[in-house]
């Protein structure tokens, strides 16, 4: 079966890579890209890879009728749209942070309250490898922050065997690139800006510590850095366990949450070059690296998670998600294995 598509917000970033997946995807169509500033533009004015697409931005007032469509629009749009969009498709899936969270209490605390609080409870987070069960059939899906996700994926074994109840220390450290901050980053992510730097943009109170609280149930200490690379999110993530663990322990806990997973890989140590996660060995893939070190010297894990943002970290688990909703193969679309060697990814 075949399902039509469409990608709300498609010159920006995340949008373009929705769509170069959604090309490859043997089970979508691609049938409409909206963007305000460039309707009636090509696709390929805004993504070069895709000049082969014979698509032009359309209005975003001008929904297509389609099964899917994909939102990759800013914070705010989508809870105020959202019955356009539901109008316009059976499935919704939405990119921005409009529907990550359950409570309307939450999103007072983190952002600035929420327009549509009634949805929230039916939203389902698109985070397969935390929420597969809550997916198939699921109709209003939201994708995870990308440093949320990494976090996520570094810390979930942990939790799961039990290492981690809400009462350790948990320090997070997140490295991102600059496409985090979307085709309209401002001067901060403009090249003479951005290049060489490591810079803290979030020491504390960083928006994407609700979901970690809400999906993990820790309170973590959290600061993201913006670093010298256009694509990838790293978290470095320090646990002081209440009692003590084994490495043994370790990677039966990793082993157990992530043997399985088509998109997680183990690396923790061995021999070679990339040691440890790496964002430059998933750069332009669905792929994580997950891995961690024990110091039993003063008790302290370090686990780490490497994600491409705008993929793993957003488009890539935004179709993902939607596979798992609709009940195509889980990995449709999703296969490509990054290249070696590479730029700044």
């Amino acid at each position: 079966m075949t399902y039509t598509a469409s990608v709300v917000g498609g010159s920006g970033f995340t949008g373009g890579e929705l769509l170069r997946v959604l090309d490859g995807h043997p089970e979508f169509e691609v049938v409409q890209a909206t963007s305000r500033s460039r309707t009636n533009k090509t696709v390929g004015y805004s993504h070069p890879n895709l000049r082969h697409l014979d698509l032009r931005f359309s209005d975003p007032e001008e929904l297509e009728s389609v099964d899917v469509l994909f939102a990759a629009t800013p914070h705010g749009v989508s809870m105020g749209e959202i019955d356009r969009f539901r109008e316009a498709a059976e499935t919704v899936v939405d990119l921005s942070a409009d529907f990550r969270l359950d409570t309307e209490a939450e999103y007072e605390e983190w952002y600035d309250g929420h327009e549509r609080p009634e949805l929230l409870e039916e939203s389902v987070y698109a985070l397969p490898e935390l929420n597969r069960e809550a997916l198939p059939g699921a109709d209003l899906i939201a994708a995870g922050g990308c440093n949320a996700t990494a976090t996520i994926l570094g810390l979930m074994p942990l939790v799961e065997e039990g290492v981690l109840t809400g009462d350790e220390q948990v320090v997070v450290d997140v490295k991102v690139g600059s496409s985090e901050g979307g085709a309209g980053g401002g001067e901060a992510a403009s090249h003479p800006e951005r290049s060489g730097v490591v810079r803290p943009y979030a020491p504390t109170g960083h928006r994407h510590e609700a979901e970690i609280e809400a999906f993990l149930g820790l309170d973590v200490s959290f600061t993201v850095h913006a670093v010298d690379m256009t694509r990838g999110a790293s978290a470095t993530c320090h646990v002081f366990p209440g009692e003590p663990v084994s490495k043994g322990d370790l990677w039966g806990a990793y082993r157990g949450a992530y043997e399985e997973e088509p998109f997680v890989e183990l690396v923790a140590g061995g021999g070679g070059v990339y040691r440890y996660p790496e964002p430059k060995a998933v750069a332009g893939t669905n792929r994580a690296e997950v891995g961690f070190e024990l110091d039993p010297s003063n008790k302290r894990i370090v686990c780490f998670a490497a994600i491409d943002n705008m993929l793993k970290g957003s488009a890539g688990q935004a179709v993902h998600a939607a596979n798992v909703a609709l009940g195509v193969e889980e990995t449709a679309g999703l296969d490509f294995r990054g290249l070696h060697p590479v730029g700044a990814p």
